[in-house]
């Protein structure tokens, strides 16, 4: 397959540089449906794929907690995503074979397949595998004509057209499967871009979505005639508002030891003279002004750091030894220090570099962060991690993974 696979990609290059500018109209539109039905089969291809890789447990031979974010690093995909990736590839293996058929042949798109498939197991439920099979010639036919969005729309009342007297009684069970969806589709992605902003994407199931409503609707009205925010604007200052309250209540969690807190690093002299800027424990940069207006509300706690950031001590905001330890780890790793993973600090664990029950201290210098997934993983593998000489973490993988066995580092957390 792989050399079938290259040479396919061989042809597909010999196009990309293609003087489109010169092919009449009818050839250029048909070239654009031969592009598009190859995209469909190469989809079909991908999802075979991705079903055997599941199949055989690569992803947590190789480190990762599940195929999803091993997808999510091997080809750069966001995790939901990949894990509707994973998801498709095994219905489409166990379901009926018409609709990978079809996705192969180039008859329907991934998200008409992904729609069918979904229909195909509300009617399998409703009405059985007889009925569903004609249900996904019915719509696989319908892909044709429709896009995926009204052709869902159609598929809420397939049994209208093929089990007419069956109808009725799976509209309700249509409706449960409907919310089922919701609930497994749910999901809210976190992206970092410039200037320490974040952008948030994804699907609110319809509880959630009444609650959010509930909570900042209020807080989103405009505040007077001469509010100049933008309805957009207003709600970005109701949910700033919202996590303010959540804060304030004292009723949230524990993070990994600390209350739930905003923790910002800056230098204490600048912070005085209203120049310095600051960072959060994420990572994300502060303004100045920012800073300072955080510090009027905020304990305020020392911590020595040497050259090249590294923590040397932190100040203690109360008795605990592992708070400001916790707290060191934290400013140091960002996050689980394993390669390739970004769980904030919130889940993960310190792990002893040297075991703490073979005499070792428990220090900065013999402490890392890691996300539950990964810190069982080192326990149980052949990995092996490490500070640097720059006083970072550095895992080294085992020689089955990588004969040369160089050091790799998480690059989700960097902060310079």
């Amino acid at each position: 397959m792989v050399e079938e696979l290259a040479q396919a990609d061989d042809a597909v290059a010999a196009c990309v540089d293609a003087a489109v500018w010169s092919l009449p109209e009818h050839d250029l539109v048909a070239a654009l449906d031969a592009a598009h039905r190859l995209q469909q089969r190469l989809a079909a291809v991908t999802l075979t794929l991705v079903r055997e890789i599941d199949g055989r447990g690569t992803a947590r031979t190789h480190g990762a907690s599940s195929t999803a974010v091993w997808l999510r690093e091997r080809l750069r995909m966001t995790v939901p995503a990949a894990r509707r990736l994973v998801d498709l590839a095994s219905t489409l293996d166990t379901g009926n074979p018409g609709i990978r058929q079809a996705l192969a042949g180039g008859a329907v798109t991934l998200d008409q397949a992904r729609v069918i498939a979904d229909t195909a197991a509300t009617v399998t439920t409703s009405a059985g595998v007889e009925v569903a099979d004609k249900a996904v010639g019915v719509l696989v036919e319908w892909a044709g004509q429709f896009d995926p969005t009204l052709l869902r729309r159609m598929g809420t009342r397939i049994l209208d057209h093929v089990a007419p007297d069956l109808a009725d009684a799976a509209t309700a069970a249509a409706l449960a499967a409907e919310d089922a969806r919701a609930t497994r589709d749910r999901h809210l992605t976190i992206s970092e871009q410039t200037g320490g902003r974040l952008r948030l994407t994804g699907t609110l199931d319809a509880e959630t979505a009444a609650l959010l409503r509930a909570a900042i609707d209020p807080l989103s009205a405009p505040t007077g005639p001469d509010d100049g925010r933008s309805p957009g604007q207003r709600r970005h200052d109701a949910l700033a508002d919202v996590c303010r309250l959540a804060l304030r209540t004292g009723e949230l969690p524990d993070s990994g030891g600390d209350p739930a807190q905003i923790v910002v690093t800056t230098d204490y002299d600048a912070l005085t003279r209203q120049l310095g800027s600051g960072a959060l424990d994420i990572g994300l940069r502060l303004t100045p002004g920012t800073v300072r207006r955080l510090a009027c509300d905020a304990t305020i706690l020392p911590a020595v750091l040497g050259g090249p950031g590294q923590v040397l001590d932190v100040g203690r905001q109360r008795r605990l030894v592992t708070g400001p330890l916790r707290r060191a780890l934290v400013l140091r790793d960002g996050g689980c220090a394993f390669p390739g993973c970004d769980r904030p600090p919130r889940w993960c664990a310190a792990h002893h570099i040297r075991h703490w029950a073979d005499g070792s201290p428990t220090n900065l210098d013999n402490a890392v962060l890691l996300c539950g997934h990964h810190h069982r993983h080192l326990h149980h593998s052949e990995w092996a991690v490490r500070l640097g000489d720059d006083g970072k973490p550095e895992f080294v993988p085992p020689a089955w993974l990588d004969p040369d066995q160089l050091p790799r580092r998480n690059h989700y957390h960097r902060r310079r």
